[in-house]
């Protein structure tokens, strides 16, 4: 883990090789992350495809700023979802606003199925909504349900105890389940 750290601050001052290595360290947790994001769809080049297209997103400059390797897997999960996101809107961009169904955040939680991309829009827009009344809240159901980390993880990203990790996790769900009946 520190090497992780210690990787991150040698890309982010330049030196040669220090972000292939990070690549090399962090490539089974990002392919993890990414199977995550795209349960219930088993193509596993799709799996493969989101994290390089996510590394490429991380490997800039500004994305070396993460502090510790922490930080470094919420930017990877942020990266992950938008990509998500980005890719079942434009493969469903002619059905927007038909059809569409109530999702309930358990179903969400449990598994972001990459196959019904019109759940994973309302629970993207639910969730830029949550961003707009709480942003640490929304930051926890990022991280959560999108990039898989669990609670010591989460505690450790936003710089909280596992305890309000839990507290904040249930006013979130409470709020999301608001937005998705």
């Amino acid at each position: 883990m520190a090497e992780i750290t210690e990787l991150l601050a040698q890309a982010r001052c330049g030196e040669q090789g220090a972000d292939q290595a990070l690549y090399g360290l962090v490539y089974d947790r990002l392919h993890a992350l990414a199977h995550g994001q795209l349960k219930g769809d088993k193509r596993l080049a799709q799996t493969t495809s989101l994290v390089h297209e996510a590394y490429l997103r991380l490997a800039q400059p500004a994305s070396l700023n993460a502090l510790d390797r922490a930080h470094f897997f919420a930017v990877a999960a942020t990266a992950m979802r938008q990509i998500v996101i980005d890719r079942a809107r434009a493969a469903h961009a002619d059905k927007r606003g038909g059809g569409a169904i109530n999702v309930s955040l358990s179903k969400a939680e449990g598994a972001i199925n990459s196959d019904d991309p019109v759940s994973l829009l309302r629970v993207d827009a639910a969730l830029g909504r949550l961003r707009n009344v709480d942003a640490k809240l929304s930051t926890l159901v990022e991280l959560k349900v999108f990039g898989g980390l669990e609670g010591a993880e989460i505690a450790h990203a936003l710089g909280v105890s596992e305890r309000t990790v839990k507290r904040y996790w249930r006013q979130a769900r409470a709020l999301l389940e608001l937005e998705l009946q």
